[in-house]
């Protein structure tokens, strides 16, 4: 379930799952900040992951490659606000401002216990108790108002809210192997990677000797082997883990892969 307060360029929404788990692979076009109200929340990327519980806050930057998996945690639901921080209102923001900025490598920045931020978020959870939308220059201002807290908090966060160019070319092989278990569009990797769609295929399979889907398979079937077999894993547990959708298309191709099924495995 989600509940959302929306402007011409910003955006404030109010999520909550009543399930015991949900997981999905993100990528975000927009910076965005989040609040965890209930529940828990971690966050995988390809070299570490992040636990949160209510109460913190994460900042996510633009175009990284992440899972998130959130569980129900002391019988309450997941449930959080999410503020986006749009480029538009970015540009807008250090147009008018002079910082001396210095660049930043974005990652995602956990935020455990802060007055401001705390603040900020009470202050919001009435608006979604609203039966109307709530006046665009409100969600402007708040989405400001986060701007401003997170300069207060880290000075040099300017490093990453003022970058607005776009993911520039950077090694494909390393890239992939690095991120290849995530469960995204070959578009995604792609544009991550500083290419185009067109370009990102062809050199792949120069590179490779195959396609990027035939190739994104066969890793994940080996490491789904390996979870089973070494890790002692269950096929539901690891076929998520391993990028595949469903637990029929994993089995499938598993058994296609290998010649029998994953529950076969000791």
């Amino acid at each position: 379930m989600a509940q959302r307060q929306v402007s011409a360029y910003a955006e404030m929404v109010l999520t909550c799952n009543e399930d015991f788990h949900c997981t999905g692979e993100k990528v975000l076009e927009e910076h965005a900040l989040l609040r965890i109200i209930s529940g828990q929340l971690t966050v995988t990327q390809a070299e570490r992951s992040i636990v949160c519980g209510p109460g913190q806050t994460l900042l996510f930057p633009k175009n990284q490659l992440f899972t998130l998996s959130k569980r129900c945690f002391d019988d309450q639901p997941y449930k959080s606000v999410i503020i986006s921080l749009p480029a538009k209102i970015l540009r807008a923001f250090y147009e008018n401002t002079s910082p001396d900025i210095q660049p930043q490598q974005p990652e995602i920045l956990r935020i455990d216990q802060e007055p401001l931020l705390d603040s900020l978020f009470a202050s919001m959870l009435p608006y979604f108790d609203l039966n109307k939308p709530l006046a665009e220059k409100l969600v402007e201002l708040k989405t400001q108002e986060a701007i401003e807290i997170l300069r207060s908090i880290d000075p040099d966060i300017d490093g990453m809210l003022s970058d607005f160019s776009e993911p520039g070319k950077i090694n494909r092989a390393d890239f992939m192997e690095k991120n290849y278990m995530f469960n995204i569009s070959l578009d995604k990797f792609a544009r991550l990677t500083g290419r185009s769609l067109t370009t990102f295929q062809r050199d792949f399979k120069k590179a490779f000797q195959m396609s990027p889907q035939r190739w994104l398979t066969k890793k994940r079937l080996t490491l789904a082997h390996y979870q089973l077999a070494e890790k002692r894993k269950k096929p539901v547990d690891v076929y998520v883990e391993t990028g595949f959708e469903n637990l029929s298309h994993f089995s499938y191709a598993f058994k296609k892969q290998f010649g029998y099924s994953p529950t076969m495995l000791p």
